[in-house]
């Protein structure tokens, strides 16, 4: 039945191998070290647009080889998402009807006219009297059952979802080049998929309940039907999924110096082709829908595509570091496939779309929903070695912006850092990361280089007073500065 695949798929999801777009959650290095640049990590030419000019000192080439990719998953009661789940599918196949007896009603009736003294008017009057009192209850019970039932739903609906994706970087990038001039060009390309999933919940009801209100003696209650009532309920299993292609070009020089500091500025333009849609599930519902989850998942159809521009400069003296980065700096707006009439669907096809317009209605989703790229500021600064390899650093988002799926990030971060020139030390760096925003997740980070080329690094958020917590973890190899 599609409804308990439905269901499953929220198990799908909790044990996936998932990360954030690292737009908002990066990967490499970075994970550790926010938009702090570092020569001796690569991937940290991706934060702030100036950075690429500290990643070659002579003129030449820099590259990466393969990733880093990153995965990991985010979302509310992860702990319990199993139970949660097994209540859920407990709520739904609920019988609702286990507190109407008929027959029982009506033996009790006969006893009733049976006891009772007087005219057969005054034993038949008595007898309906009961019917009536003892449905009624029935059905007031079966009510107060619905909506306690619906508002576990409700409960589960508010403190779960599940946020999932991959990021990997092209096969040997960024390429990095630095001119004669010191001027640098920079080429980068990523392939990025974020997805969301969510109980969006709706009152139960059971159509054809009321109409046995309508019973007043015996012949009535001998003639009700239960068979044709059947639970009614529009929730839904809501997914939401952005995949983005996403080309970039760069160029920084060094704009001044002095005997003690530089200032480094650099730009890059981001071509992005996202593919945006989402997918509603009605759990009640046991048909097929034509498009499966793995179709939609994998699925480019309605590619909306644009182009941002970030801009950065960078102050870098003997020990210290200074950066500011401003993303998308022109704001792209990108469109979700659009959710249009249902005329013409059957099905499993006719009860998501019905649902969607619904919880359109409601305001829990959007029919033709628009994504904007907003602008962002980040500040960074570090205390150094002259050569790097020791840092302490942090950065900062000034202000929050939301994601593709509608979830709001403003990060902070500390850490500090130690990179070796020697092939067989290893390299260490540990951090912080914040999502300042709300409630948001805190990530202890960590990492580690090996021979200089291997990058490793995790970041874990345990469960915050909202119940949601957080894992990543981040891979890549790069060629030796």
């Amino acid at each position: 039945m599609k409804k308990y695949f439905a269901i499953a798929c929220l198990y799908l999801v909790s044990s996936s191998v998932t990360a954030a777009m690292y737009t908002y959650q990066p990967i490499g290095s970075s994970t550790v070290l926010g938009s702090y640049g570092n020569r001796h990590a690569l991937s940290t030419a991706m934060g702030n647009p100036a950075a690429s000019y500290l990643m070659a000192n002579l003129q030449g080439f820099r590259v990466g080889f393969l990733g880093p990719i990153g995965i990991g998953v985010e979302g509310g009661g992860v702990g319990t998402i199993n139970d949660k789940v097994d209540d859920l599918e407990s709520s739904i196949d609920t019988d609702f009807l286990a507190d109407l007896d008929l027959d029982a009603i009506e033996t009790e009736a006969t006893n009733v006219y049976n006891n009772t003294s007087g005219s057969t008017a005054d034993k038949e009057a008595a007898a309906n009297a009961y019917i009536v009192q003892e449905v009624n209850a029935a059905l007031d019970a079966i009510d107060n059952n619905l909506a306690r039932v619906s508002d576990n739903i409700a409960s589960i609906a508010d403190t779960t979802y599940l946020k999932f994706a991959t990021t990997v970087q092209g096969p040997f990038m960024p390429i990095i080049y630095k001119t004669r001039r010191r001027g640098v060009f920079m080429i980068d390309a990523s392939a990025s998929l974020v997805g969301r999933a969510q109980i969006l919940s709706d009152d139960l009801s059971l159509a054809g309940l009321s109409a046995l209100r309508s019973i007043t003696d015996a012949n009535d209650l001998q003639n009700a039907d239960l068979d044709g009532i059947e639970l009614e309920t529009d929730t839904s299993l809501y997914l939401k999924r952005v995949s983005n292609y996403k080309f970039s070009i760069g160029y920084s020089e060094m704009y001044s110096r002095s005997e003690g500091s530089a200032l480094i500025l650099g730009g890059r333009v981001n071509l992005h082709k996202l593919a945006m849609d989402q997918k509603l599930t009605v759990l009640n519902d046991d048909g097929e829908s034509s498009v499966s989850y793995g179709d939609f998942f994998l699925s480019r159809e309605s590619q909306s595509d644009g182009i941002s521009l970030d801009l950065g400069a960078i102050i870098v003296a003997r020990y210290l570091q200074l950066g500011a980065t401003l993303s998308n700096v022109n704001e792209p707006e990108f469109d979700y496939k659009t959710i249009s009439s249902c005329v013409g669907l059957t099905g499993a096809d006719l009860s998501a779309c019905s649902a969607s317009h619904a919880f359109a209605a409601d305001g829990k989703l959007s029919l033709n929903e628009t994504y904007k790229m907003k602008a962002q500021l980040n500040l960074s600064a570090a205390l150094k070695s002259k050569d790097q390899n020791f840092s302490i650093a942090g950065s900062f988002d000034a202000n929050s912006i939301k994601d593709p799926l509608g979830d709001k990030y403003q990060w902070g971060a500390v850490s500090v850092s130690y990179f070796s020139n020697n092939f067989f030390s290893m390299g260490l760096r540990a951090g912080v990361r914040k999502n300042m925003v709300e409630d948001g997740l805190t990530y202890y980070t960590a990492g580690a280089t090996f021979s200089r080329r291997l990058d490793l690094d995790v970041a874990y958020a345990p469960e915050n007073d909202k119940g949601d917590s957080g894992v990543f973890f981040s891979i890549g190899y790069s060629f030796v500065y």
